[in-house]
C-alpha cells in the first residue's frame, strides 16, 4: 500500500470516519491503530515490523531514564544503538563489499528508517537538553513514531511541535480539510504530471552515460534536479494533505528551493525539516559558527559529510555533501569579491537581473552536485560532468535526438508545460499568494468544477493517462 495506490485512499477514507465519529479524546487511538495497519501493509510481509517495535520500546525507555537522569553517557549509548540498524541496514553491504571484499547480506529493511532514526534521536537529545519532557504513556510514543502520513519520507518531525497534535482529537474543520484535500491533488500534480514523466528521459541517459554525452547530461541534469524536486514535494504534499484531514500540521520541507540565491540559501529552502535537524544536532554542537572562521568551515564539512552519508552508501554520496560545503565556503571567501563585481556591472541598480543571475548559478551548481548523487558511482559522475565541456553537440536541441529519449513530442509537451505551471504557482507563492486560501474562498461549485478538471486534467495526461504506472517515490529509498 503505497501513497499513490487506490488502496491507501480507501484506507484513509475509513480511518476518517472513524475518527471523527469517535469522541475527542478517543481519535488519536485511531492514528495509533491506523499507523500499525498502514506500516504492515506497506511492508507487504510484515517483515521490519519487529525492528521498529523494538527500537520504539528502546527510545521509550530511555526517554524515560533520560528524564530522571540527564547523562551523557546514556544519551551517547542510545544514539549509538539508534544508529546501529540504520548504518547496517544502509552502509553494511557497501562495508562488506567494497571495503571488506566479503558476500553481500540481505538486511531487513524497515520502513522509513533514515527519518524515523533522525526523529527519535532528536527526541532523545531534546530530553536530555531539557527542552521537552518524557511520554510516558508507551502507546502514544509509538504514534509519534509511526504516524503514517510522514513515516516513509518525512517531514522529520519535532516532538514538541508534532506530539500535542496526535494526541489531542480535533473537530471536523471544513477549511482544513480542504486544503488538504487540495494538497492531495497538487502531490499528484508534481508525480505524475512532472517526476514519472522526466523520470523516463533521466533513466535512459543515466543507464547509458557512455552513450549520452555532452548536452544529454545537462538535459539529464536539468530533468532530474526537476524530477528529484517535484518527486519529494510531491510525496511531502500528500502527507500534509492527508494530515490535514484529520486536522493535524505537518512541518513545511520546500520552500521553492530552485528560487534560491545562493548555496546557503538553498539548503533553507531544501528538505527543510533535515537541514534544521542538522544544524541543532550537528553543526550548533560542533561548534557553529562561534569559534572562528577556520572553525566554521570544519563544521559545515563535517555536517555536510553526515547529509552525504545519511543520503546512502558510497564515496559519491559523501563527495556530493562535501561539494555543497565546497560551494558555501567559497561563497562566503569570495563574498567581497562578488560585490565587486556587481559593482562593476551595476547589477545593483538592476536588482531584478542580479537576482536571476544569482538563481540560475546557484541552479547550475546544485546540478552539477546532483549528477553526481544520481549517477551509478563517482567515476561515473564525474565522467558525465567533464563530458558536459568536452563534447559540443548542441544539435541534439534542433532536430529530433530528444524524441529518442522515450518520450514522443506530445509528452514532452504536456512536461514541458507542466513545468511552467509548477514555476509560475512557486513564483507567485513567493511572493506571498496562498493558493489554498483563494481556491477556498471560491463559491463551492467553482471549487469543485476546479477540482474535476484537475483530477480530470491528471487521470488524462499524467504518468498513468499515458500507459505506464508512477513509480516508487524516490526519497522513500533513502
Amino acid at each position: 500500500m503505497t501513497y499513490m495506490s487506490i488502496a491507501f485512499y480507501i484506507f484513509v477514507l475509513a480511518a476518517l470516519l472513524l475518527y471523527y465519529v469517535l469522541p475527542l479524546k478517543y481519535r488519536w487511538l485511531v492514528l495509533l491503530g491506523g499507523s500499525i495497519f498502514f506500516y504492515w501493509k506497506a511492508l507487504d510481509t510484515g517483515t521490519g515490523m519487529p525492528m521498529i517495535l523494538v527500537t520504539i520500546a528502546l527510545a521509550y525507555g530511555t526517554g524515560l531514564l533520560l528524564q530522571k537522569r540527564k547523562n551523557r553517557i546514556i544519551l551517547a549509548a542510545a544514539v549509538v544503538l539508534m544508529i546501529l540498524p540504520w548504518f547496517c541496514v544502509k552502509n553494511g553491504n557497501y562495508v562488506l563489499e567494497v571495503l571488506l571484499h566479503k558476500d553481500a547480506v540481505s538486511w531487513i529493511v524497515p520502513l522509513g528508517i533514515s527519518f524515523y532514526t533522525l526523529q527519535i534521536i532528536s527526541y532523545l537529545a531534546d530530553i536530555y537538553m531539557g527542552r521537552i519532557e518524557a511520554q510516558t504513556n508507551p502507546a502514544k510514543f509509538a504514534l509519534y513514531v509511526l504516524f503514517f502520513p510522514q513515516i516513509v519520507q518525512g517531514p522529520i518531525p519535532r516532538y514538541d511541535r508534532l506530539a500535542g497534535q496526535l494526541y489531542t482529537g480535533h473537530a471536523f474543520c471544513e477549511k482544513t480539510v480542504v486544503r488538504g484535500f487540495y494538497r492531495i491533488l497538487w502531490g499528484f500534480f508534481l508525480k505524475l504530471m512532472i517526476a514519472d514523466r522526466a523520470a523516463v528521459v533521466v533513466d535512459e541517459i543515466f543507464d547509458l552515460p557512455h552513450q549520452y554525452v555532452g548536452c544529454y547530461v545537462l538535459v539529464a541534469g536539468v530533468l532530474y534536479s526537476i524530477q528529484l524536486y517535484a518527486d519529494f514535494a510531491a510525496c511531502i504534499s500528500i502527507s500534509k494533505g492527508v494530515s490535514n484531514l484529520f486536522g493535524i500540521e505537518l512541518a513545511d520541507n520546500f520552500c521553492h528551493p530552485y528560487l534560491a540565491v545562493s548555496v546557503k540559501d538553498f539548503w533553507h529552502r531544501w528538505h527543510m525539516s533535515l537541514s534544521e535537524w542538522l544544524k541543532d544536532y550537528i553543526y550548533i554542537p560542533l561548534g557553529g559558527s562561534r569559534k572562528g572562521r577556520i572553525r566554521t568551515f570544519i563544521n559545515l564539512i563535517l555536517t555536510f559529510a553526515v547529509s552525504g552519508i545519511w543520503h546512502g552508501a558510497g564515496l559519491r554520496f559523501v563527495v556530493w555533501g562535501l561539494l555543497h560545503a565546497a560551494y558555501q565556503i567559497a561563497g562566503q571567501l569570495t563574498a567581497n569579491l562578488q560585490r565587486r563585481a556587481a559593482g562593476l556591472l551595476k547589477l545593483d541598480e538592476a536588482m531584478e537581473v542580479k537576482i536571476w543571475i544569482r538563481r540560475i548559478w546557484t541552479f547550475l551548481c546544485v546540478m552539477v552536485a546532483w549528477i553526481i548523487f544520481r549517477a551509478e558511482n563517482l567515476r561515473t559522475g564525474l565522467q558525465m560532468i567533464g563530458s558536459m565541456f568536452r563534447v559540443r553537440n548542441v544539435w541534439i536541441f534542433t532536430n529530433d535526438a530528444l524524441l529518442s529519449l522515450g518520450l514522443d513530442w506530445k509528452e514532452w509537451l504536456v512536461l514541458m508545460v507542466s513545468i511552467l505551471l509548477l514555476w509560475l504557482v512557486s513564483m507567485k507563492q513567493e511572493k506571498g499568494v496562498a493558493f489554498s486560501e483563494v481556491i477556498f474562498r471560491q463559491p463551492f461549485y467553482i471549487r469543485w468544477a476546479l477540482y474535476l478538471v484537475v483530477i480530470f486534467g491528471i487521470m488524462t495526461y499524467g504518468a498513468y493517462g499515458m500507459g505506464y504506472d508512477s513509480q516508487a517515490f524516490i526519497y522513500g529509498g533513502f
